[in-house]
């Protein structure tokens, strides 16, 4: 027994998850995959880290691809010295701590560091969710629920958590829904999905990077502030038209402005590209519905001709255009060219990295006021994060 009440929000969650039980039909493939789909896409899904492994997608010509990084086996990802967060949930806190602390009443708690020689937390601690096994509760053809118990305590966070994370699909699209509730003590929570996209998936002829995929985010004329090691330092910056971080006041490749000497620094000290969390700023519009109010996200391949479009009830947008990527990593069986013309890795700058979001490391902003979206205790609503990937072959972008 859980030996708490569960708000009538998350219960009807459960029982939900519980009327679509695993029925015996359905389960783990030879790699320790499993699948949803419906018309126009699939989905293979891992309990390490309820991590996206493959999501196959029809281009413009009707051939499959494979548009998301990952590994050809489950087991690899627990082996792979690396650990890039491959499709993970990272939690319970996503992105940076900074100084691996943060007060709540008046009580200073300190958490696990891992990056940057111990000086901040990134994506939970050493053994964040997405180092984990998740345990999968309810798997139909089209719909797979993991869930975790996080304890109290672990990697420093105060008060336990129970997580619930689904993935659907319907036509063309892919659907997800976090749930997480702290049972015992007031403590942050931020989820996301780290997922890896490459809309080419490595198979254009002209580059294996994507660099010359679309973005436009037309609601991110602002960023968060950072210092050289990605620590936000409180600041709200303009994204002024026509600069580096300009995605907003009309759709650029994400490889555009990379000669322009303000790309140097962008994404921390001595790096070139993004690692950018961008504001999603839709309250001028008065009261609307994120399902419909028109994609925070729309990322494009004119290789492919496949679109993204990405709605969702969170208000940041993180960024990374995957320049830590070195070339160790190797590319999945579903991916790449076949005929030995190109080595079959991930290149510097070989995938995009899109995190729907709250406002990063909030905890350590109060000013921003974001504290009903960043700390939950008993008795609170449950934090929800939901959004959906509609898939399509381009319409709406210029290329």
């Amino acid at each position: 027994m859980l030996g708490f009440k569960l708000p009538a929000v998350v219960s009807a969650f459960v029982a939900a998850a519980v009327a679509q039980q695993y029925n015996g039909t359905l389960g783990p493939d030879a790699n320790g995959k499993y699948e949803i789909s419906a018309e126009g896409i699939r989905g293979l899904f891992i309990p390490y880290g309820a991590s996206i492994s493959n999501l196959f997608i029809n281009d413009t010509n009707g051939i499959e691809r494979d548009i998301v990084l990952g590994f050809d086996n489950a087991s690899h990802y627990s082996e792979d010295p690396y650990h890039p967060h491959f499709g993970g949930v990272p939690g319970r806190y996503a992105n940076r701590i900074k100084n691996s602390s943060f007060v709540i009443d008046g009580v200073e708690y300190h958490v696990l560091p891992n990056e940057n020689n111990n000086n901040d937390t990134l994506h939970g601690g050493p053994d964040g969710w997405d180092w984990r096994n998740f345990t999968v509760v309810a798997h139909t053809i089209d719909s797979i629920t993991f869930s975790i118990v996080d304890p109290d305590g672990d990697q420093g966070f105060p008060g336990e958590v129970i997580s619930y994370i689904t993935y659907t699909m319907t036509p063309h699209q892919w659907h997800l829904k976090m749930v997480a509730l702290s049972t015992t003590k007031k403590t942050p929570i931020m989820l996301s999905s780290h997922t890896y996209w490459n809309l080419d998936a490595f198979q254009n002829n002209a580059t294996a990077l994507a660099l010359n995929h679309t973005l436009f985010l037309p609601y991110s004329g602002q960023r968060v502030g950072t210092d050289g090691i990605l620590i936000p330092n409180g600041t709200i910056l303009p994204n002024q038209q026509y600069s580096v971080n300009d995605f907003w006041s009309a759709p650029k490749q994400i490889g555009a402005n990379f000669t322009s000497p303000d790309a140097y620094g962008n994404c921390g000290t001595n790096c070139t590209g993004y690692d950018t969390c961008y504001l999603v700023n839709r309250a001028q519009n008065g009261p609307y519905d994120w399902r419909t109010e028109g994609p925070v996200a729309t990322l494009a391949s004119a290789f492919t001709g496949i679109q993204v479009d990405i709605f969702t009830d969170q208000y940041a947008f993180q960024v990374y255009s995957c320049g830590g990527q070195n070339g160790t990593i190797p590319l999945k069986s579903t991916q790449g060219m076949f005929d030995g013309s190109r080595p079959r890795v991930v290149e510097q700058y070989g995938c995009i990295v899109m995190e729907v979001e709250d406002w990063i490391d909030a905890i350590n902003q109060p000013e921003w006021q974001r504290s009903k979206k960043n700390i939950f205790g008993p008795g609170d609503d449950p934090y929800v994060l939901e959004a959906t990937y509609s898939f399509s072959i381009n319409k709406t972008l210029t290329l």
